[in-house]
């Protein structure tokens, strides 16, 4: 089962209109799709993204006018909603990193704890596998993409132990992996709640799925669609991501200085005194019982900005 975090903080951050178009741009398996359709009305409209097929699939079983699912990438959600007609939209959630299904299905590679395959694609369909990666990537460049995306201290020395263990076999399933990574981060090194390969799936997964930039891509497209009053909600899982999060939505509400000592022109003052985002709220975390019902709630955080008119 999965169990959708800050369910009810979320859906309550959109402040959905009964007859507002709606964005669910990582379906997962539905959880805040279903309370989203909950609130809306007769006339009301909800779009669905996922890259994950086996999310396409759950999404099958919701038999709603009001509802629509496609398979796509949320970096091209501006063009899947312009192919289904849509220009402006009400509200979008961005619900970011893997679903508890993703981690539990053995083939999905996603996880340390569980002997699988080495996959850790999103879209199974498309693109190059963690295993066939790790066959030949160089170690610098290894290093690089496990300290950047993983925030790990031992980059280096994971790196060179990855290496040296594939010249004796290919490294082809997850426990193979989180093996080799344990044998570098020793007991003393862990956090006591944290596996010591959490950090290098984490680097390797986003690497692969290019999660930073498809969200790098993502936010631009949601303030342009959003009309005035609709809200952006995003969910993240980790710092690179709440950071990047954070920086788009406080660049875009905020009005930049004009310069006292250069003549402008009209329209370069426009520039300046524009805003298209107002922050609503402090950054939302799960309560406390949240997260002891669902352990991956706790590294959760949600902020919420909404689109107001461009002379705002």
């Amino acid at each position: 089962m999965h169990t959708s975090v800050l369910l009810c903080e979320a859906i309550e951050a959109l402040a959905i209109k009964p007859n507002g178009v709606y964005v669910d741009a990582t379906f997962g398996r539905g959880g805040h799709s279903r309370e989203i359709l909950s609130q809306l009305g007769e006339d009301g409209r909800l779009i669905a993204l996922d890259r994950d097929r086996a999310a396409i699939e759950a999404a099958q079983a919701i038999a709603d006018k009001r509802f629509g699912i496609v398979h796509g990438s949320f970096s091209n959600m501006r063009r899947l909603l312009r192919e289904m007609d849509i220009t402006h939209i009400d509200g979008v959630l961005l619900d970011l990193g893997v679903s508890s299904p993703q981690l539990e299905e053995i083939s999905r590679g996603f996880s340390f704890r569980l002997d699988g395959p080495l996959d850790m694609r999103m879209d199974t369909s498309k693109g190059e596998t963690a295993a066939a990666w790790l066959a030949t990537v160089s170690e610098d460049q290894l290093e690089k993409v496990i300290r950047e995306y993983g925030e790990e201290r031992y980059a280096r020395q994971i790196a060179r132990a990855i290496i040296m263990a594939r010249t004796r076999r290919p490294i082809v399933t997850t426990l193979q992996l989180a093996e080799i990574v344990a044998t570098v981060v020793r007991p003393r090194q862990r956090e006591s709640f944290r596996h010591p390969a959490t950090r290098t799936f984490q680097a390797i997964r986003i690497y692969l799925n290019q999660e930073l930039e498809e969200l790098s891509l993502v936010l631009p497209q949601c303030v342009e669609l959003l009309n005035p009053g609709g809200r952006l909600v995003v969910i993240s899982f980790h710092s690179l991501e709440d950071r990047m999060v954070k920086q788009f939505i406080r660049n875009a509400a905020r009005k930049d200085s004009v310069p006292r000592t250069v003549p402008l022109t009209d329209r370069e003052l426009q520039r300046f005194s524009k805003c298209t985002l107002k922050l609503i709220g402090k950054a939302i975390r799960p309560k406390e019982d949240e997260v002891a019902g669902n352990i991956r709630a706790r590294s959760a955080v949600m902020r919420v900005a909404e689109r107001i008119a461009m002379n705002g």
